[in-house]
């Protein structure tokens, strides 16, 4: 079951890495939804590796193959199942990785678990699996995109560069202007010279995704333990080399007074809204028609190419050199993962809203 997320808009992931491919199963989609070929390949070519001089130069070509579920470019209400095949591995750079466990990597818990795993590129742990979310949230996001709900993610700070952004007003054409994915300019250009001079000396940097989610109605999500934020942090949470999560002023909101946080409620042409939004639209686990607000932490890539201390299988110690292709820094491929996560519970949420499930 922990390859499979949603509850009414459901979706099943499999492969590995250096498998033959990788693919998605969809259940629950509304009929009639019109997604185009290019819907698809347009958001995978964002998260695609070898796009910028600052991602791995692993080069695939992410072709979608659509085997069911789909006629006429729309819908059909029955399960849908993509398929991405892996085209440029080179297994052969992991033959020294079977007996060996990669520092900060899941070698180690997935063989604990399972007591076998696959080595070739991590595997199904490998961030290589989310191409598959990145699709199935094509599906989600035009679903919402039929109630106005919009969702942009972007980078708001990579290792101690913190980019200076309104979140009310930033726009996709400015996250898109740079290869870093950060609507400030000034900001996107110290990234970007931070990761390159950390790609030079064979380490890596973590940051900060910030996503916002406007034209959200009121209503959406569930009390208890299916909190709307709960779920959202779950959803980022599952995303690889993730670390934290917060939603509205977050682990700031310790720093505030109840009279400085709470938000006041006004009604607006015949709609009650808050005058700030320190909740980041979501209070007692339910949307209240404010925009949607929050935040994920992404450690630095645990594959660099300095020489680490580690232990084989039996415990014994020994020195690792990695070699291969690697993203020194996650973040600018992550955006349309935070995006596509942020719409496959989006999506859900309002389907069991309508059924009231």
């Amino acid at each position: 079951m922990s390859n499979s997320f949603g509850n009414v808009f459901k979706i099943t992931t499999f492969g590995e890495s250096h498998g033959p491919a990788i693919g998605v199963v969809i259940d629950g989609c509304p009929p009639g939804l019109r997604v185009n070929p290019e819907d698809i390949a347009k958001e995978l070519a964002r998260r695609r590796p070898g796009q910028s001089r600052i991602t791995t130069q692993r080069r695939e070509r992410d072709a979608v193959e659509i085997l069911s579920g789909m006629h006429e470019g729309k819908t059909l209400g029955s399960p849908i199942a993509l398929l991405i095949r892996n085209e440029d591995t080179k297994s052969g750079d992991y033959n020294n990785l079977k007996n060996t466990f990669r520092p900060s990597h899941a070698d180690f818990t997935y063989e604990a678990k399972y007591g076998r795993r696959d080595p070739r590129g991590g595997g199904r742990a490998s961030a290589r699996e989310t191409v598959s979310r990145v699709a199935a949230g094509v599906f989600a996001k035009k679903l919402l995109a039929q109630e106005k709900i919009e969702i942009l993610a972007y980078v708001r700070q990579i290792y101690h560069v913190i980019a200076d952004i309104l979140p009310e007003t930033v726009t996709s054409s400015q996250v898109e202007s740079n290869i870093v994915r950060c609507p400030d300019t000034s900001a996107a250009k110290k990234m970007i010279e931070t990761i390159e001079d950390m790609s030079l000396l064979g380490d890596s940097v973590g940051g900060i995704i910030e996503c916002i989610i406007r034209n959200v109605p009121a209503g959406l999500g569930s009390p208890v333990f299916d909190k709307l934020e709960a779920r959202l942090a779950q959803a980022m949470l599952s995303i690889p080399a993730t670390r934290g999560f917060e939603v509205g002023e977050g682990f700031n909101a310790a720093l505030f007074t109840g009279n400085e946080h709470n938000d006041a409620f006004v009604a607006t042409k015949g709609k009650i809204r808050t005058k700030t939004n320190h909740s980041g639209g979501i209070q007692g686990g339910i949307s209240n028609g404010m925009p949607i607000l929050f935040r994920v932490a992404f450690k630095p890539t645990a594959t660099i190419l300095k020489e680490q201390d580690t232990v084989d299988s039996k415990g014994k110690k020994m020195k690792l050199q990695v070699v291969g292709r690697h993203d020194p820094c996650v973040l600018p491929r992550a955006v349309p993962i935070v995006e596509a996560m942020a719409a496959l519970v989006l999506a859900d949420e309002w389907l069991r809203q309508k059924t009231l499930l």
